[in-house]
């Protein structure tokens, strides 16, 4: 891949997941990737060391100097990992932004990878120009979640940990659940349904964008879900994560980047 020069619309996005670390130059101005993304597997055990080794070496191969935003699936406090959700348990209480700065030689910031994917879809994606209370839930492995009030986020929401039916929502309404126990596109919209309603009661969003792999085949389950919210599919697919990241990286207040766009 030819040589990208920095520039100060450009930063390094990289999503860290259960499975693979990706992570790609996004220009800041549009939202899109500049370069093809780089995917390398999450070392296993995922510990934090293994983990910093593997984001150096996808950032020698992304070879693009810059500031660096990273996500990690997990609560993050002050650039502290508090809980870890598919990902090594000895994430918990350590200062990743530190490690990964040390690590890397970089300015770093880190964000938990709903959030990151929240922020990009509120900026670029199906949530841009939005105001109002705004929730987006990735439906995946579990269920992700980020709050936005008047383009605003409310970070480390974790709604996908509401009691539900005796446990965690996302063990019911999960993409997860639907692979694992073989349902229906009906029966699972109806699982979502009842999610999405108990998310209505608590919050009385005007929006909910529903994300996450199982986004991508929304056309089979979004139409039967009857709620009286405006309810969307996410827009901007495997590139949310990456690019919420980017957005993250020089900002001094990451947190307070997603206002709508007039």
């Amino acid at each position: 891949m030819p040589a990208i020069e920095s520039s100060p619309r450009l930063a390094l996005g990289i999503d860290i997941g259960g499975t693979g670390i990706k992570g790609a130059p996004v220009n800041l101005g549009t939202g899109r990737l500049a370069a093809e993304r780089v995917v390398v597997p999450t070392p296993a055990p995922s510990t934090p060391a293994a983990v910093a080794g593997a984001v150096v070496a996808l950032l020698e191969r992304i070879g693009v100097d810059g500031p660096v935003g990273l996500t990690l699936p997990a609560v993050i406090a002050g650039g502290t990992a508090r809980t870890a959700a598919n990902i090594d348990e000895h994430w918990i209480g350590v200062d990743a932004a530190e490690l990964f700065a040390e690590a890397t030689g970089r300015m770093v910031r880190v964000v938990n990878d709903a959030d990151a994917a929240g922020v990009a879809e509120m900026r670029f994606g199906a949530g841009a120009g939005r105001s109002g209370v705004v929730i987006m839930v990735t439906l995946g492995t579990g269920i992700g979640s980020a709050l936005f009030v008047d383009g605003i986020l409310v970070p480390n929401t974790e709604l996908g940990h509401l009691p539900l039916n005796g446990g965690d929502a996302e063990d019911w309404a999960a993409g997860s659940e639907r692979s694992r126990e073989e349902l229906s596109w009906p029966v699972y919209a109806a699982r979502v349904e009842q999610y999405l309603r108990l998310l209505r009661r608590l919050f009385w969003p005007d929006l909910i964008i529903i994300g996450g792999g199982v986004s991508q085949q929304a056309d089979k389950f979004l139409p039967l879900i009857d709620i009286d919210t405006a309810l969307v599919a996410a827009t901007m697919h495997n590139d949310a994560g990456i690019v919420g990241a980017a957005m993250i990286a020089p900002e001094r207040r990451p947190h307070h980047i997603a206002s709508p766009r007039a």
